[in-house]
């Protein structure tokens, strides 16, 4: 399931340090490590997703058929997507027919106790940044729990390249860079610590590269487009930056063997509880956005509604705003009802952490609306107390039974 990390801002937190702008990897004291790395890893910045529907792919009203200029249909981005869902979920499947032995690299040169304090680094980082989702974390196993942590990291170190404070030095060639070094650890070639834990873990779990790929497709995206023509190119935006982190935590997180969800169900699941949360977030940073010149709203849709570019940077709630508001949270709530079923489906101890994401995010709709639909100068955010009350719902839906089971019961 995706973890809930998704375009949002990180204040203190130093963009783009192992990819400056210049081609040169720099050094941070983010690792915080006391004795000096092996010889092949340098230092490195942190930053350089109805019960009847369980078993059948997601629903094709959230994306309908796309329309070329020339007014020629063509395969929509949800269809895209989709292929993408079925491609991983084959990988899961073939793993669990026939496990691979631990394939960890042998040549992979790395100090004493290195894994470990590499490890150890994600997790500090992930309560640091995540602190709801990584409580949720302990009920899994220790291999699960790092192997998510690497997952995050990697994830939140992408997402700052291009959205963090040095966002403006970063260049699609610094973007190729960091795809190479993705390439690079998939091979069990680590340039640093934090990339050593997610070597480490890709080679445990039936992890596949396109996901990672796709996100820094994702990044690519934030450096030359800045509007969305309607909701077929928004999906596959959002797939790319955030549908992608349930693909790839999925194999993590694991499937409950009682389950009777196929698994392509479980990772459509996944990819829309993603798609939901950059909905709200792109809901909820409406405002900020604007100041940057960007607009993630689709563009029919706004005409549609009667609104412009103009209105939005204006920053004027009005009633046609309101109506256009609750059209776009109706969609999310929609992604999130799709996600609540797929959750059931992972093993026990891993929906925890999803199910806390979960309700937190959704929330984040909830204080829109409390904010009378005001995101152009209002922040909404779920507050530490309503943070903490979420942990224990999250724990108690963590005990239900899958979907996919209660279903089948009379």
């Amino acid at each position: 399931m995706a973890i809930i990390l998704v375009r949002a801002a990180s204040p203190g937190l130093s963009a783009a340090d192992s990819i400056s702008h210049q081609g040169t990897l720099q050094c941070s004291t983010l690792l915080k490590t006391k004795r000096p790395a092996a010889r092949r890893w340098m230092p490195c910045s942190l930053i350089g997703l109805h019960p009847s529907d369980v078993g059948r792919p997601s629903p094709a009203v959230y994306s309908s058929l796309a329309v070329n200029p020339a007014g020629e249909a063509v395969v929509s981005s949800e269809q895209k997507v989709y292929d993408v869902v079925l491609k991983q979920a084959a990988l899961l499947k073939r793993q669990l027919r026939t496990p691979v032995l631990d394939a960890r690299p042998q040549d992979m040169d790395m100090p004493r106790n290195g894994l470990k304090e590499a490890y150890d680094r994600c997790g500090e980082i992930c309560e640091e940044y995540a602190k709801t989702f990584y409580l949720g974390t302990m009920l899994m196993t220790e291999e699960r729990r790092r192997a998510i942590w690497a997952i995050y990291v990697w994830c939140r170190r992408t997402d700052e390249l291009v959205d963090g404070p040095n966002a403006n030095y970063i260049t699609p060639t610094a973007l190729d860079r960091w795809e190479k070094r993705l390439e690079d650890l998939f091979t069990g070639r680590p340039y640093d610590m934090l990339d050593a834990a997610l070597s480490d873990t890709i080679s445990r779990f039936p992890i596949d590269i396109q996901p990672f790929r796709d996100m820094i497709e994702g990044m690519r995206s934030d450096l030359r487009k800045t509007r969305y023509n309607n909701f077929d190119e928004l999906y596959m935006y959002c797939y790319y930056v955030a549908g992608t982190v349930g693909l790839m935590s999925v194999p993590v997180m694991g499937i409950a063997t009682e389950s009777k969800a196929t698994t392509e169900s479980v990772y459509s699941a996944a990819l829309a509880l993603g798609i939901a949360n950059q909905l709200t977030n792109i809901l909820r940073d409406v405002g900020e956005d604007a100041r940057r010149g960007r607009i993630y709203l689709p563009q029919d849709e706004l005409a549609q509604a009667g609104l412009s570019d103009e209105d939005i940077f204006k920053g004027v709630v009005t009633n046609r705003w309101r109506n256009f508001m609750k059209r776009q949270i109706k969609r999310a709530r929609m992604f999130f009802e799709e996600a609540e079923r797929g959750v059931t489906e992972l093993s026990q101890a891993s929906r925890w952490p999803v199910w806390a994401s979960l309700l937190l995010y959704r929330q984040i709709l909830d204080e829109i609306e409390a904010n009378d639909y005001n995101n152009f100068t209002k922040r909404a955010y779920v507050g530490k107390g309503k943070k903490l009350l979420a942990l224990p719902v999250a724990y108690g839906k963590s005990l239900l039974l899958p979907c996919s089971l209660r279903n089948g019961q009379t």
